[in-house]
């Protein structure tokens, strides 16, 4: 953010510093927002805004894990091996068959067979296969590339080459040569180094032989550089775009991917752990594979890699297409599975999970504090969650007693830590609800606002979005104290043709780029800036102007209030704010302003900044100042005090 010192002549934040046109006048008087300096009303919550996923629209495939081979188990269909093709250079004459007899490991029982019938000696001449990448591969210069695979031939010491390939040209920009290729399973790696060349997605893997044989190939992968260097992690951009948001928790594995649509399709965790050969993958609920390359242990170190403590899903017995598990007898292999599950995030490398977890390469056990049973049992129709989730709360807290546990919808006749709420409405529905937990008994039941999202753009939301989703802010950080978590969701969304399943989302990518949107942009200056007292704030006589939505929170170590306000009106609007109690207020402050020319307006792949935030310094600030709000815009106002 490019920080503007240009209008520290004057306390009206008038159009001089502003990224928009005023496109019309403030009203004749403006309302006034008190503010209570002297003394919080309550904490806020330390935890309030973190992060929720799943597998859906390309998230973690194609998405944020970093691998860039799709399919790379093999998995065959009536088309043939997806997203993989024949590769027959020069004069070569070979032909490629899924077989389901022969893999690399009982997991993934299934390879690919490469017949090459003919291929004469000489350069040029190859036969292999070529996968496309998810829309795709990208290719930097001067990069270093991760690539490994599982093969074995019917003639001992073949040679394979590893190449990536240009869909332009044809020709390899990096390749490496494997000699040795035996007659049982084993895996190969190698590495893959571009020199200069153009940055594009328009590249393809490729597996070639230059002999004749029969070769068989399982669980291919190719890595880029990953975040923080981590074997097997995450893409750079995106986890840079993460850690923008200052999030403090990652709600994992997230929404329905937890369920599945069948209880066989469920996150089934034990089969996500260990080498990726041993992982068989399993059908997502929405309409693709998953590869489970990110699997529990890669959710806790994304988490880790990030600072931030994971909220683990756990499977409670209720899977999409309305299969559930009755509770007594039945669900107790499924409270005992989540009871091991706890044990191989928390337990010490001498526990059986704790041990198993270690030998997976992370001796060092993870610290969590909220464990959510099961995601959205308000739609199982048996209307068994009560008991089930009972089930499961009496088993979690007789052996971890410091754990909070989150059900899922509202529970009948059983202790509830915390609930989790879901909303999905208009920028409209969200203006209309600012105060939803305004009224909320203070010594009920905590909240977790787990889902939540204004629904309107495609495939991102626009600025109209924006401004629902910050006014839906400023009531959750107004009661910050009850609601101890949140978390926008999705997340991710591939945008190629395809890549979505679900809009509106957050972040936005294809192979090679990434974009935030409005909304993100709100996320980030809402979480960069909040504080750990919740001060009282009220517009005057309750005369609350439309449209506009306000919350005031305190660094209780700095002093600095955080002002957020938001004005959805095409309009400017003045507010008056007069600040009680503080012995200090200081004359400059710092204003951080999100705005646009419309509600339509966005950003894009292509045009990924066009709505970001501008910044700059205000003067004239004190115990009582007034601000012109730009129309369509959303503010966040430092202002430096003591009390």
């Amino acid at each position: 953010m490019k920080r503007c010192t240009r209008c520290s002549s004057t306390a009206l934040l008038a159009a001089l510093c502003m990224t928009v046109p005023m496109s019309g006048h403030a009203q004749a008087q403006p309302s006034t927002l008190t503010i209570d300096a002297g003394a919080a009303r309550a904490k806020s919550s330390p935890t309030l805004y973190g992060l929720m996923t799943e597998e859906i629209n390309y998230s973690y495939d194609g998405g944020l894990y970093g691998e860039l081979l799709r399919n790379r188990t093999f998995r065959s269909s009536w088309s043939g091996v997806e997203h993989w093709t024949l590769s027959q250079q020069g004069d070569a004459r070979a032909s490629m068959t899924p077989d389901q007899a022969t893999g690399p490991s009982a997991a993934l029982p299934t390879s690919v067979k490469l017949s090459v019938a003919s291929v004469s000696p000489g350069a040029g001449n190859a036969a292999g296969i070529a996968n496309e990448g998810y829309w795709g591969i990208a290719v930097r210069p001067h990069t270093t590339y991760q690539a490994s695979f599982y093969a074995k031939a019917a003639k001992p010491g073949s040679t394979v080459t590893v190449a990536l390939v240009s869909d332009d040209t044809g020709k390899a920009v990096a390749e490496q040569t494997v000699p040795g290729v035996g007659s049982d399973w084993q895996k190969y790696s190698t590495t893959l180094q571009t020199g200069e060349l153009v940055t594009s997605e328009r590249y393809h893997f490729v597996l070639s032989v230059a002999e004749p044989g029969t070769y068989w190939f399982g669980l291919a992968s190719l890595f880029p550089p990953t975040y923080k260097g981590r074997v097997g992690g995450n893409r750079i951009d995106l986890m840079e775009k993460l850690a923008a948001m200052h999030p403090t928790f990652l709600r994992m594995p997230g929404g329905n991917y937890l369920e599945g649509d069948h209880i066989a399709e469920r996150f089934d965790w034990k089969k996500t752990i260990g080498p990726m050969v041993d992982r068989p993958t399993h059908q997502g609920p929405w309409s693709y594979r998953s590869s489970d390359g990110m699997g529990l242990l890669e959710f806790l170190e994304w988490c880790e890699d990030l600072g931030i403590q994971p909220v683990l899903a756990v499977y409670g017995g209720y899977s999409l297409q309305q299969e559930h598990v009755e509770p007594g007898a039945a669900l107790a292999p499924y409270v005992q599975d989540a009871l091991d599950e706890i044990e191989y995030v928390t337990g010490a490398a001498t526990t059986r999970w704790g041990a198993e977890r270690a030998k997976d390469g992370h001796p060092k056990p993870f610290t969590v504090h909220y464990v959510e049973v099961g995601n959205e049992d308000n739609f199982d129709k048996s209307g068994s969650y009560d008991k089930r989730y009972a089930q499961f709360y009496d088993a979690i807290k007789a052996q971890y007693p410091l754990l909070s546990i989150i059900a899922t919808t509202a529970v009948k006749g059983h202790a509830m830590d915390v609930v989790d709420d879901h909303y999905y409405k208009t920028a409209q529905e969200f203006f209309d609800d600012v105060h939803h937990y305004d009224k909320t008994d203070r010594d009920g039941t905590k909240i977790f606002v787990g889902e939540w999202a204004t629904r309107e753009g495609l495939p991102t939301p626009n600025f109209g979005a924006a401004l629902g989703d910050a006014a839906w802010m400023t009531g959750m950080e107004r009661n910050s104290d009850v609601i101890v978590l949140s978390s926008y969701a999705p997340l991710f969304t591939n945008i190629n043709p395809g890549g979505l399943q679900w809009d509106t989302d957050l972040i936005g990518y294809d192979a090679m780029r990434s974009y935030g949107s409005p909304s993100y942009y709100a996320q980030v200056l809402f979480a960069q800036h909040h504080g750990d007292e919740i001060l009282q704030s009220a517009f005057a006589d309750g005369a609350e102007p439309l449209r506009v939505f306000q919350s005031v929170t305190r660094d209780s170590r700095s002093g600095t209030l955080y002002l957020k306000l938001v004005n959805a009106n095409t309009t400017a609007q003045s507010v008056h704010l007069d600040l009680h109690g503080a012995k200090q207020v200081g004359t400059t402050g710092h204003m951080y302003m999100l705005s646009a020319p419309s509600t339509a307006a966005t950003n894009t792949i292509t045009e990924p900044t066009r709505i970001v935030p501008a910044e700059h310094d205000v003067q004239g600030l004190g115990a009582s100042f007034e601000l012109v709000l730009s129309p369509l815009s959303i503010n966040v106002l430092e202002v430096p005090s003591s009390r």
